[in-house]
This record gives structure tokens, C-alpha cells and sequence, in this order.
């Protein structure tokens, strides 16, 4: 994502000190970068979880709409056929 802007932040601008306390520093802030990365990582997936049972109801939602108005569809077609059926023959 932002990996040189990462790399430019490893980069030792202060005073030398010891090589392994300088490690330990840059690996700490590699560390925070992650776990940073990471939160965001699982805020995202939880809205996008949100967001896809959203969905699901709302695609379970049409579906009831979509069995009632084929019902409701069938139920005039069958009130048709009958009033018409029912009319005196010219």
C-alpha cells in the first residue's frame, strides 16, 4: 500500500547507537505499521460484513416480493380466464 513511504520512515536520521537497539527500534515501528494496517484491515472487513448481510436481506426481502407478485400474477390470470369463460357465447 504505502511501502516506500514505509521504508523512507526506516531510515536512521538519529544518532548512532548501538546496532541491535537500532534494530529493535526499526522493528517496533514495522510492528506498529502492521498492527495499523491490520485494524484498518479488520474495520473494513466488518463493515464489509455489515454491509453483505444487508444485502442478503434485502435480496431475501425480494424474493418474498417476487413470490407474492408471481401469485398475485397467477391469481389474475386465473380470474381472467374465468370471467371470460363465464361470458355467453355470441
Amino acid at each position: 500500500m504505502c511501502y516506500g513511504q514505509q521504508r523512507r520512515s526506516l531510515s536512521p536520521n538519529r544518532p548512532s547507537r548501538g546496532g541491535n537497539a537500532l534494530v529493535v527500534d526499526t522493528l517496533r515501528v514495522r510492528l506498529a505499521e502492521t498492527e495499523a494496517q491490520l485494524e484498518r484491515a479488520r474495520a473494513r472487513e466488518a463493515a464489509l460484513t455489515r454491509r453483505l448481510e444487508e444485502m442478503k436481506r434485502f435480496v431475501s426481502v425480494m424474493e418474498i416480493v417476487e413470490s407474492y407478485l408471481k401469485q398475485r400474477f397467477r391469481e389474475q390470470q386465473e380470474y381472467v380466464a374465468r370471467f371470460f369463460s363465464s361470458l355467453p357465447a355470441k
